[in-house]
């Protein structure tokens, strides 16, 4: 009798672990890239109002956050409990799509919703941008769902109030604008950048004060660093970089629709879409179980140093475009 208890213990627990390694399995399952051009389309048809400039920016935001609720196991971030309690690196995907709508919604609050820097501040998202950044891993009332949540409501009342010719809702789709929110994009892809190459470990000299010899810095830093990417971080960096990569697909596609006429102008739209190719290549499956650390030339491959490639060539046309866009 005993043993038979031992081995029911034995095999329930068993089972478990087994159902609970298939719903990490199906719970780490990506979200799909959102055709955001249809899904623009289908939102004006369902709101009954004119897609116009600024309705597909505002569109792909509410979308790609509604896409960390309604992704395969929810927003997992905040979850205390198991299995999501031990996987890491949704949670990582999951921060760095928020970084991107972060950015975006303060760039929509300051900039594209704003004629001139002494103009009054919407009304809507003056409320949204502070919401989205709530903690992202609080799973106490408030919770980060229910502050996220509330923040699409009011992006969702911005986008029908920019229909309205009635109301006093904007979004200005001019070039400085734009790059406003490139200069953004440009200092999180060059962050990410760095810390996926450094993950076979970089030698680095300072270069901080370089072409400014009156610069100062408030302390002194050494002139001949050893960087690298902690082993335990290496597949959250790469999944982190991976979501805001995803993330920025949809954004960029969006200002494809409302600059066009803007880039149209300065004859940069194929070099925004060539980004977004870019970007697209950082969503190609990961066949291997972990995130491979081999050397630059070495016998293994190393994913990190694969998608720090795709991100610094988007990351350097990037710039390239803001140039552009700079120009008379």
């Amino acid at each position: 009798m005993l043993n038979l208890n031992k081995s029911a213990i034995f095999g329930s627990a068993f089972g478990a672990l087994i159902l609970m390694w298939i719903i990490s399995i199906w719970w780490s399952n990506e979200p799909d890239i959102i055709d955001i051009k249809s899904v623009t389309a289908e939102q004006a048809t369902i709101l009954e109002v004119k897609p116009v400039v600024g309705f597909a920016t505002t569109t792909a935001l509410i979308e790609v956050t509604n896409a960390l609720f309604n992704k395969p196991g929810g927003y997992l971030t905040n979850d205390i409990i198991v299995p999501s309690v031990m996987m890491d690196d949704m949670p990582a995907f999951e921060f760095g799509v928020l970084q991107q709508i972060r950015d975006m919604a303060l760039v929509m609050r300051n900039d594209f919703s704003r004629s001139q820097s002494q103009s009054i501040e919407d009304k809507d998202l003056v409320k949204a941008q502070p919401l989205l950044n709530f903690d992202n891993d609080r799973w106490i009332l408030p919770s980060t769902e229910s502050e996220y949540k509330k923040a699409v409501k009011y992006l969702e009342a911005y986008r029908i109030r920019l229909s309205n010719p009635q109301s006093q809702a904007q979004f200005y789709a001019r070039a400085d604008n734009l790059t406003e929110w490139l200069q953004e994009v440009e200092k999180r892809l060059g962050s990410l950048s760095q810390r996926l190459s450094a993950s076979v470990g970089q030698d680095r000299l300072n270069t901080d004060l370089s072409g400014d010899s009156a610069a100062q810095q408030s302390t002194t830093a050494l002139q001949h660093q050893q960087i690298k990417t902690s082993w335990w971080q290496l597949d959250d960096v790469f999944y982190q970089a991976r979501g805001a990569s995803w993330a920025l697909i949809h954004l960029l596609k969006a200002v494809e629709i409302d600059f066009e006429g803007v880039l149209e102008k300065k004859n940069a739209l194929i070099s925004l879409r060539q980004i977004i190719r870019e970007l697209e290549q950082t969503q190609d499956a990961v066949w291997s179980p972990i995130i491979l650390n081999g050397s630059g030339f070495g016998l293994m491959a190393n994913h990190s140093l694969v998608m720090a490639n795709y991100i610094s060539r988007a990351n350097a046309a990037i710039i390239d475009l803001n140039k552009l866009l700079k120009q008379g």
